[in-house]
């Protein structure tokens, strides 16, 4: 996850700012109301792009805090291992990350609801600008955030997996690799 989640993240920045900027474009040049200009259109699908692949990126976030932070749960019971430092710090790190995944996800969304009643002037465009600046600084931070705590949990999982192969091997059986080589 900590491989994949760089690119996403940067991808997703890259056509959030993209919209951002044909936004400011379409705005220059009076989209909305010149036909003739697809600034404008072009906005609005980079938008509804960014907004999706922003969803995406912070959905992959909550599921994959919610699934690891489940299997060091059930570790920890089959294992009976302590419950700190690693099953808390799972727990911690979930606790930790969603808020601004959350947010990074509503003010997206809210931007492009912005945008809509902006388009059909049940808004003023300012309010959706400020929204479009706020969802650009929110991701920035949420990335941040989500990006230092995968390092952690992935530090976590090794350090949980050393820690039930230490207790297999008091038990008498053979370690995590060796029990996934037998089974081939």
């Amino acid at each position: 996850m900590t491989r994949i989640f760089p690119i996403l993240a940067a991808l997703d920045a890259l056509l959030l700012s993209i919209s951002f900027a044909l936004g400011v474009v379409s705005k220059l040049r009076d989209g909305v109301h010149n036909p003739s200009d697809q600034t404008f259109w072009y906005h609005f699908l980079a938008g509804l792009s960014a907004e999706v692949l922003t969803l995406l990126v912070h959905c992959l976030i909550f599921t994959y805090f919610l699934g690891t932070g489940r299997w060091v749960k059930e570790v920890k019971i089959a294992y009976t291992l302590p419950d700190e430092p690693l099953p808390k710090l799972t727990r911690d790190l979930k606790r930790r990350v969603f808020p601004p995944a959350l947010f990074a996800m509503l003010t997206a969304t809210f931007t492009g609801a912005a945008g809509a009643a902006a388009q059909v002037e049940l808004s003023r465009w300012e309010l959706h600008a400020a929204l479009a600046t706020l969802t650009l600084l929110v991701n920035l931070w949420a990335f941040w955030i989500e990006y230092d705590c995968l390092r952690i949990n992935v530090r976590v999982l090794r350090e949980v997996m050393i820690e039930v192969d230490r207790k297999r091997a008091v038990r008498g059986l053979p370690s995590n690799a060796e029990a996934l080589q037998e089974e081939r």
